[in-house]
């Protein structure tokens, strides 16, 4: 399967996927890791997908999303941004109310 399917088929089988370097548990960069702690205070349940485990997806996220740091986070098939973009929507109250529009 072709990196670009492999995300593609991500985003649509889960609600909410977190591509980040680490994992939900193990963080290894701050940026992923004050995401994954953004999404566990709201309480969501996600897919994390560490990039650090293949070199191919973690360029392949890139060109999907046209964005060229990680962590991405998408909810509904929808890209939402990077971690600047996420805490800045989590600090107006406007991540919580995309999430519980979509989720």
């Amino acid at each position: 399967m072709a990196i670009q399917d492999m995300i593609q088929n991500l985003i649509n089988q889960n609600d909410v996927v977190l591509f980040m370097k680490g994992t939900a548990d193990f963080p290894q960069c701050g940026f992923s890791g004050k995401v994954a702690a953004i999404l566990r205070a709201l309480g969501v349940n996600y897919c994390d997908v560490n990039v650090l485990e293949d070199p191919d997806l973690r360029q392949g996220i890139k060109e999907f999303s046209n964005w060229p740091t990680i962590p991405q986070l998408y909810v509904k098939g929808e890209f939402v941004g990077g971690c600047d973009i996420v805490t800045e929507l989590y600090e107006k109250g406007g991540l919580q109310a995309l999430i519980s529009d979509k989720v």
